[in-house]
C-alpha cells in the first residue's frame, strides 16, 4: 500500500508509473483504492464508475476497468455533503458526520472488492487516500491504516519536496502513529524533487535514523505529469497552449468529469483557457464549452452570479460557438427541473436558453460505455455516459451523435441549434477519440495530427521508466512479498 503524508502528494501518478513499471515486466498488475473523493469519475466494463485516478491506473495495468479498482467513491455535491457511491453504484448522500457513522458497514464491501483484485492478480498495488497522520480520523478508518491493518498490508510512504518541510512531514507522521502503524510502513520515498538528487543524501540519512524505516530513493520532478489525466479540479491549470483557436471553459464550483479537456489540452493549434470565478469571458473565444456538473442547479445559479451567462450571450451574438456536456449541455435548454429534490430543494429553474430543451432530473443514473457516429459529419466517436435526468425538447430533432445504449440497440443523443452553432450531449469522453476531434476541430480551421490515447500511453511508459531509474525496484517487490 502507497500512503502519503498528506494529499496531492503524488501517490495517484506513482501507482500508475509503478502499474506500468510491472505490466512491462510481464506481471499481472492491479490498482485498488478503498475509498476516493473526487467528481472526476470514469465509466467501467461492468456499468459502474470509478475515480478517474484508478482508470488512469488501470491503463497503466492494461487492463479494463472494474467497480472493484475504488469500491467507494465520494462525489462531493456541496461543501458539507457528498453523494457515496459504493461497488460503482449510488448508495446514498450523505454528510460528512453521517458518512463517518456508516463506514464500518461499507468494509465488508471493500474487502469483497479488494479479494476479488488479489485473486486475479500477481500484485495489488492499494493506493490511500490523504494521510495516515489525520489521526483525529483513525476511528472507522477504511482509506489509510485501518484499511492496511484489516487487510495486512506492508505500506510504504510517499514524502513531496516540493511543496516544502518534507523531513518533519514523514518524521512527524511516524511521530504521530501508534506503535503497530510505525511498524506497518516499511520504507519511504521522496517524491518530486527538482534539480541534483545527491543535494538530499543527508536528508534522506536523517529521515532513516529517526524513524528505522528504509528509504528508497527520490523520485525526480515528472515534467510530463501534465499530459497524464488530473483528478483533482485544483490540478487543472488557468490556461495551455498558444494555438490559434481558443476554447474557454467557465470553472463551476463542482465540475466534473474535467477530463474531457485533457485531450483539448495537447492540442498545439488549440489555446485553452480555464476561467476561474470572478472573471469574465473573454471577447476573443472561439468556442466556450460548458463542462459536466455535480450539482447542475447549483452550478447554474453559480454561473449566473459570474455574469457568465451575460457573457455567453455577447459570445453567441458575435459568432461564437457553444458546446455543453452533459451537465452543461443541461445548462443550456430551457428548464432544469428537480421534482424529488435530488440536488437539493424540488423545484424548477430557468436555463441559459440556447437550446430548445428541458431537462427532469431523476433518480436513475446513466452508467454506459458507448461509440456511434458524429451526426452531422459522419465522423466515428466513442465516450460514456454518467448522468441523472432525461433532456427532451425541439431541438433534440437534431440530434448530435447516433449511439448505442447499455443494451446495444440504436439511440440518439444530444441536441443541436438550427444555425449548428451550439451543441449538447451526455456524451464524456467524445474528444478523447481522435476521428471526431479531428472533425470537430477543422471546423475552426485547424488540422490535428494527436493520436491523443498513443500519447498518454508513451507518457506511461516513460513515468515507468523515471521511477525504474529513482527508485529500488526490487525493494518495493520484497516488501510486497513480505505480506504473501
Amino acid at each position: 500500500m502507497i500512503q502519503g503524508t498528506g494529499s496531492n502528494v503524488g501517490k495517484s501518478l506513482i501507482v500508475a508509473g509503478l502499474c506500468r513499471l510491472f505490466a512491462n515486466r510481464g506481471m499481472k498488475v492491479r490498482p485498488f483504492k478503498p475509498q476516493n473523493m473526487s467528481n472526476n469519475a470514469a465509466v467501467t466494463s461492468d456499468s459502474g464508475e470509478i475515480g478517474r485516478a484508478q482508470a488512469l491506473q488501470a491503463m497503466g495495468c492494461r487492463t479494463p476497468l472494474t467497480v472493484h479498482m475504488n469500491p467507494v467513491l465520494l462525489k462531493p455535491e456541496t461543501d458539507t455533503g457528498a453523494q457515496v457511491i459504493v461497488q460503482g453504484k449510488r448508495f446514498g448522500t450523505m454528510r460528512a458526520r453521517e458518512y463517518g457513522k456508516h463506514k464500518a458497514e461499507l468494509l465488508p464491501k471493500v474487502l469483497e472488492s479488494f479479494e476479488k483484485l488479489r485473486a486475479e492478480a500477481d500484485l495489488v498495488l492499494v493506493e490511500g487516500a490523504g494521510s495516515p497522520a489525520e489521526i483525529n480520523l483513525r476511528a472507522g478508518d477504511i482509506a489509510n491504516m485501518g484499511f492496511a491493518e484489516i487487510a495486512n498490508l506492508p505500506v510504504i510512504l510517499c514524502g513531496d519536496i516540493d511543496r516544502g518541510g518534507v523531513i518533519a512531514s514523514v518524521v512527524g507522521t511516524h511521530a504521530v502513529l501508534e506503535s503497530d502503524e510505525q511498524a506497518r510502513i516499511k520504507a519511504f520515498f521522496i517524491n518530486r524533487f527538482r534539480g541534483d538528487v545527491s543535494l538530499f543524501d543527508d536528508g534522506m540519512r536523517e529521515i532513516e535514523s529517526r524513524t528505522g524505516w528504509q528509504g528508497l530513493g527520490v523520485v525526480p520532478w515528472f515534467a510530463d505529469a501534465g499530459k497524464l489525466p488530473a483528478e483533482d479540479a485544483l490540478d487543472l491549470a488557468k490556461g495551455d497552449g498558444n494555438g490559434a483557436i481558443k476554447i474557454v471553459v467557465p470553472v463551476i464550483s463542482r465540475i466534473a468529469n474535467f477530463d474531457d479537456l485533457d485531450p483539448l489540452r495537447m492540442e498545439p493549434g488549440v489555446t485553452l483557457e480555464l476561467v476561474q470565478s470572478g472573471t469574465p469571458l473573454p471577447l476573443d473565444a472561439d468556442l466556450v464549452l460548458l463542462p459536466g456538473s455535480k450539482s447542475t442547479i447549483g452550478d447554474l445559479k453559480f454561473f449566473r452570479k459570474q455574469g457568465w451567462d451575460i457573457d455567453l450571450k455577447a459570445h453567441y451574438r458575435r459568432g461564437g460557438h457553444i458546446i455543453g456536456i452533459c451537465g452543461g449541455y443541461q445548462m443550456l435548454g430551457q428548464t432544469i427541473s428537480d421534482p424529488d429534490g435530488i440536488e437539493g430543494e424540488a423545484g424548477t429553474i430557468e436555463g441559459l436558453g440556447f437550446l430548445a430543451v428541458d431537462t427532469v432530473l431523476t433518480p436513475n443514473k446513466s452508467l454506459v460505455e458507448t461509440s456511434g457516429k458524429h451526426l452531422a459529419s459522419g465522423a466515428p466517436v466513442k465516450g460514456y455516459e454518467i448522468h441523472i435526468g432525461q433532456t427532451e425538447g425541439l431541438d433534440c430533432a437534431r440530434p448530435a451523435f447516433h449511439l448505442r445504449d447499455e443494451t446495444g440497440r440504436p439511440k440518439l443523443d444530444g441536441a443541436t441549434s438550427a444555425d449548428g452553432r451550439v451543441i449538447g450531449t451526455y456524451l464524456h469522453g467524445l474528444f478523447t477519440d481522435d476521428s471526431f476531434r479531428k472533425v470537430y476541430l477543422s471546423g475552426f480551421g485547424d488540422v490535428s495530427e494527436l493520436a491523443y490515447e498513443a500519447r498518454i500511453d508513451a507518457v506511461l511508459d516513460d513515468l515507468a521508466d523515471h521511477l525504474e531509474n529513482a527508485l529500488d525496484i526490487d525493494a518495493v517487490l520484497n516488501i510486497a512479498h513480505s505480506s504473501s
